[in-house]
């Protein structure tokens, strides 16, 4: 888990928004960040990923999803974010995989709706094409983006972490066009196409780097 060297001061919450940005697995790590903007620019206040050891899988059947809900908790109970972004269910997943992505986003939800906070789901495509300016990024490309946009001294690791953080960034753009455009608060997403933050930083040369080798 990683958070700034120095600890932040509480902000008002009337100047400053907060969201916590969870990227779900069906078997690997679960990947959190939280980020805050002030209107102006947005600061990474910590991240991580949680992965459960194998035997504590064994331990029972819903394990795993105690452990996810216990640490939304905290977090939750800890930053008080001021809304949770979860990325939505991939149509293009397995009948199996998916039906475990959603038990644990079902988890997210719980912890979200047992302290009134309200959830907003974003596709991998919505978040990679806001993040990076590009809808097919690989986690490489995003893990650069994410440090150059949050002004980040390291690459966030593990990816599942970095995704997290970029979800998290996704809709704190919505957030910034719902207001723009006076369009209602919902936990739907704004139906208004978002500018992505490379466009917007004059970064997006940094999603055209090569693809990331992968390991056979």
């Amino acid at each position: 888990m990683k958070s700034p060297a120095a600890p932040l001061a509480p902000t008002a919450k009337n100047t400053h928004f907060r969201v916590l940005g969870v990227d779900p697995a069906a078997a690997g790590p679960t990947g959190y960040g939280v980020v805050e903007t002030d209107g102006h620019r947005c600061r990474m206040l910590h991240y991580g990923a949680l992965k459960v050891p194998p035997r504590r899988q064994k331990e029972f059947a819903g394990a795993v999803l105690q452990d996810i809900h216990t640490l939304l908790c905290h977090l939750l109970d800890e930053f008080t974010p001021d809304a949770l972004a979860v990325e939505s269910v991939f149509t293009a997943l397995n009948i199996r995989t998916a039906l475990r992505l959603a038990e644990v986003r079902g988890v997210v939800l719980l912890a979200a709706a047992q302290r009134g906070i309200a959830v907003h789901s974003y596709s991998p495509r919505e978040v990679k094409a806001c993040v990076a300016g590009y809808g097919h990024a690989d986690k490489r490309q995003m893990q650069i983006m994410v440090r150059a946009l949050l002004q980040m001294s390291e690459l966030p690791e593990p990816s599942d972490a970095a995704d997290a953080l970029a979800i998290a960034l996704c809709h704190l753009q919505a957030e910034q066009m719902r207001q723009r455009f006076g369009l209602p608060r919902s936990t739907e997403t704004p139906k208004v196409r978002m500018r992505s933050f490379a466009v917007r930083a004059g970064a997006s040369r940094a999603a055209q780097l090569p693809a990331t080798p992968r390991a056979s």
